[in-house]
This record gives C-alpha cells, sequence and structure tokens, in this order.
C-alpha cells in the first residue's frame, strides 16, 4: 500500500502485533506512576483548602475517576485493535486533515500540562538546594533549577517511548512505599491520624456544598481529560483488550484515591502543625526542619514529577505535532516543540492559586475536550460500530477523504459542544452549564455528530465515507 507521506511516518504507523508487549501490570503501573503526581496530590488539597472535608474531598476524586474511566476504555478500544495512535485515529471522524483541529487543541492542553509539572519539577530541585546549600536561596537559582529539570525531560523524550515504559515499572512501586510513609510521618507529627480527619467540612448547607462540589466535579473529570482521548497512544502496545481494560481499571480509580487521600492528610495536618493549610507539598517540605526527611520526600516528587510528565503530557503532543508533518516533524521533534510551548505558557501563573488550578484551567479546558471525547466515540461506536478500514486512515481521497479532507459535521459538532458549555461563563443564570463543561460537551456534541452523520446518510443515500468493513 502506498501511503501518503502527508499521513504516514514510522510515529505514526500501527503497532505490528507482534510488537504489542504490554501486558495488565505494565497498565496499571502506568497509571500509578500517572497518578502518584503533584497536580494529582493539589486537585484534593485543593478541595481541602476550599471548604470540604476529608471524606467529601476524597469521594469526589473517586467519583470522577469513574466517571472519566468509561471513556478512557472506550477510546482505547481502537488504539489496541488497530494499533494507531490518537491523532490517527481521530482522523476516523474529523477527516484526515481535520484531525489536525483536534489534535492540536489537546496537543497545546498537554504543553500547559507540561509546563506546570515542569514547573513543579523545578521547584522541588530548588527546595532540594536550599536545604543542602542555604545560600542558594534566590530568583535566579529558582529559574536555573527550572530549566534544569527541562533539560532533563527533554532527554528522556529523546531516549524514547520504551523507556517511559521501563522507568513506570521501577517507580511505581516505589513511590507509593514512600508515600505512605510520607503520610505516617506528617500525621504523626499532627498528634495521630484522628485529628486530621475529625476537621469538619465548612459548608453550611447542601446548596453551597454543591456550588463548589460540582465544578471540582468537573475538574476531577477534566484531569485526565486529556489522556481519555489520547490513550490509544499508549493501549497499541497492549497485548489484548483484556490486558488494557484490567490495567486500566486496576490502576487508575485506586491509585488516584489512594494519592488523593494522602494529599487530603497531609493537607489537614499541615493545619494541625503550621496552624494554616499549605496546599503545596513543595512549600510544605520546605517547612520541615529535618533535612533528611525532607529530602527524600522531595526526590520522590521529583521521581513521580518526571514520570508522570514525560507519559501523560510528551507522549500526545508529540504525536499530534508529529501528524501536522510526518514527514518533517518526528516523535522527538514533537517532544522538542512540547516542551517549548509548555515554557511560553507560564505555568507559574497557572498555579497561582487553587482556585486558578481547579476552577480556571481544569474545569475551562474541559469545556474543549468533553467535545472531542464525545464525538470520537459516537463515530467509533455508533456510526462505524467499532469497524475502521486501517489503510484509509494514510491516504487521501479514500473512505476518510470527507471534503477535501474534513469532515464539516464533526467540526461542527464539535463547536456546538463548547459553545453549550462555555455559554455559562458570560450568561450568569447558565453558570451549571460551564460548572459542568466536560459533561455537557460530551453528550452535547456527540448528540449532534451521530445526528448529522445519520441524517446525511438519509438524505443522501450510503455515504461513501460510511462505509464499514465489516469482516
Amino acid at each position: 500500500m502506498n501511503y501518503d507521506p502527508s499521513l504516514y511516518s514510522r510515529d505514526l504507523a500501527p503497532i505490528p502485533p507482534e510488537k504489542r508487549t504490554w501486558g495488565i501490570y505494565n497498565y496499571a503501573a502506568l497509571w500509578v506512576a500517572m497518578s502518584v503526581c503533584i497536580p494529582t496530590y493539589m486537585l484534593a488539597s485543593g478541595m481541602i483548602a476550599g471548604g470540604m472535608n476529608w471524606w467529601q474531598a476524597v469521594g469526589t476524586i473517586l467519583l470522577g475517576n469513574l466517571i472519566v474511566l468509561g471513556p478512557m476504555v472506550l477510546n482505547a478500544h481502537a488504539g489496541t485493535k488497530y494499533g494507531i495512535p490518537f491523532p490517527v485515529l481521530v482522523r476516523a471522524s474529523f477527516g484526515v486533515k481535520g484531525a489536525n483541529i483536534p489534535a492540536v487543541l489537546r496537543a497545546l492542553v498537554a504543553c500547559g500540562w507540561f509546563g506546570i509539572q515542569t514547573w513543579i519539577g523545578g521547584q522541588a530541585i530548588y527546595s532540594m538546594l536550599r536545604i543542602v546549600w542555604p545560600a542558594a536561596e534566590t530568583p535566579a537559582a529558582s529559574w536555573v533549577c527550572f530549566f534544569a529539570f527541562w533539560l532533563l525531560n527533554m532527554y528522556v523524550v529523546w531516549r524514547g517511548i520504551e523507556i517511559i515504559k521501563k522507568l513506570d515499572a521501577v517507580s511505581a512501586p516505589f513511590m507509593t512505599i514512600v508515600l505512605l510513609l510520607l503520610l505516617f510521618w506528617v500525621t504523626s507529627k499532627a498528634g495521630g491520624i484522628g485529628p486530621v480527619l475529625r476537621a469538619p467540612s465548612r459548608f453550611h448547607s447542601t446548596a453551597e456544598f454543591l456550588r463548589f462540589f460540582v465544578p471540582s466535579l468537573t475538574g476531577m473529570v477534566g484531569f485526565w481529560a486529556t489522556v481519555a482521548l489520547n490513550i490509544p497512544d499508549f493501549t497499541r502496545y497492549a497485548k489484548s483488550q483484556r490486558a488494557q481494560i484490567i490495567g486500566q481499571s486496576l490502576g487508575l480509580p485506586p491509585a488516584m484515591t489512594l494519592f488523593s487521600f494522602i494529599g487530603v492528610a497531609v493537607t489537614s495536618a499541615s493545619a494541625v502543625i503550621f496552624g494554616e493549610q499549605i496546599w503545596d507539598p513543595v512549600v510544605l517540605i520546605g517547612r520541615f526542619q529535618q533535612p533528611p526527611v525532607a529530602l527524600i520526600a522531595l526526590i520522590a516528587i521529583l521521581i513521580a514529577t518526571l514520570n508522570t510528565n514525560v507519559a501523560a503530557n510528551v507522549v500526545s503532543p508529540s504525536n499530534d505535532f508529529a501528524n501536522l508533518a510526518p514527514r518533517y516533524i518526528s516523535f522527538r521533534l514533537g517532544g522538542l516543540i512540547t516542551g517549548v510551548t509548555g515554557l511560553l505558557m507560564m505555568p507559574w501563573k497557572l498555579m497561582a492559586s487553587a482556585q486558578s488550578y481547579v476552577f480556571g484551567w481544569l474545569v475551562g479546558y474541559s469545556a474543549l475536550l468533553g467535545p472531542i471525547a464525545g464525538v470520537m466515540i459516537a463515530d467509533y461506536y455508533i456510526v462505524r460500530g467499532r469497524s475502521l478500514r486501517l489503510d484509509d486512515l494514510y491516504i487521501r481521497n479514500g473512505v476518510y477523504e470527507y471534503s477535501n479532507g474534513f469532515n464539516y459535521r464533526a467540526l461542527a459538532a464539535l463547536v456546538a459542544g463548547a459553545a453549550v458549555a462555555l455559554v455559562g461563563l458570560v450568561v450568569e443564570p447558565l453558570r451549571w452549564l460551564y460548572n459542568y463543561a466536560w459533561f455537557v460537551g460530551f453528550f452535547a456534541s456527540g448528540s449532534v455528530y451521530a445526528a448529522l452523520m445519520h441524517s446525511a446518510s438519509a438524505t443522501m443515500g450510503a455515504l461513501p465515507e460510511l462505509y464499514v468493513d465489516r469482516k
């Protein structure tokens, strides 16, 4: 088959069955490694700082992860079945050229996350430096640490996808043990787990609680909305559907719930120890006066941040940018583009407060990613019955050509879903639409897309682009 060089490269090619080596443990370890990160901790601690008690915060996070596991597993199916990455899969719904639009939207969000994680890792290095060399406490040293961690991330990206698999397999159990020890140490300083868990909710009515709970739940779903789209980038390496489904189910909800509980407990303990709730763990650890303990904890933060950053925030945008021009942009070059764009998005501003992190960043971008997920799932399961013509994803004038490479029905559905979700930002009585941004966008876009494709088929007969190879 002569594939179009503007659509095909070695990085975007289907993974042959004999090279699909990831099993249940690899996917469980991947999710443990990606979950054990500071943004997860800050999501939980931000809910405590916003007024929730421990079980309200942990329950919100558990519910959000159970919800997002659904689209995660659904989108993962095509990656496992055909061995293709996200930017190739999305060609089936948006067209071979139109796929660049959702791919770039997802890539830009990942760049923002890359910047956030790199900023956190740099601050962890800076905190370690201040412990061993107090004279280094200068703004210049902070920025040097930030760029040093950025370079470390770029080195890992340059080594390729297999080093991510090896890092996750080793670090996931190590990080779990270290963080459980950190929880034990901090709560013992606070007089035990009892005083920490007795801290009451600061909400005085159900309505007051719901005003905070709803956007928090949306933020939790939005937290993994990026990976829910690009999960085929990982499941294309799966040995079987069973491996990815069980591995993800065992890894995502338990790991996120456990680590969020640690974030909740440690943040609550900080109020007992220091008289104020400190939601940033790097700042909190810097307040302790025992250098050995602080160094171990900060090293753990550094390892966790590196793993999560590369796996969750570099793999997908690297493929997405490569999809723009496969002949010229490789996975490695895509990773470098991700790194530079992440710097330009000024992550230090996104992490300025719990409010800007949860309600601005997480909820805001979910209004764009929910609609993309809705279109993808509606196309793969409703329109095509889980069957694709693999070769046509890599050629022009095939069944996914639509109109000059763009499926305008998918683009219209994307715009409709995002518009409905974002209208809540400008129309105060409809604020709830924004608070439920991911859910609103997902169902609105999925419904509009399915209706438009059905309508086109009904009015024009069997459209060539709706052909399904069901062999």
